[in-house]
């Protein structure tokens, strides 16, 4: 599973060909949640509150780069990397 993001101790990582609805993994530490692309909410999982809020926040900022590598993960395309919060 590519990391396509990471900032602040957060990978974010997105499987080639999942289920929809369209969402990525979030992984901080030992927490692991599914996040979804439209809201930014967990759908599946959990991340600590800061960790969350944080996702969140990433997620609105760079939903269309979100959407762009859902649609070429879901047809085995390769997934580009997307700035983190720590990158702006």
């Amino acid at each position: 599973m590519p990391t396509i993001a990471f900032f602040y101790g957060i990978a974010i990582r997105m499987y080639f060909r999942d289920h929809a609805p369209a969402h990525f993994h979030a992984v901080y530490g030992e927490h692991e949640a599914f996040v979804s692309i439209e809201t930014g909410e967990v759908i599946f999982g959990h991340l600590p509150k800061t960790a969350a809020r944080l996702v969140s926040e990433w997620t609105l900022a760079r939903r269309a780069e979100l959407r762009e590598n859902w649609r070429r993960a879901q047809v085995s395309q390769p997934l580009e990397r997307i700035a983190g919060l720590q990158d702006e």
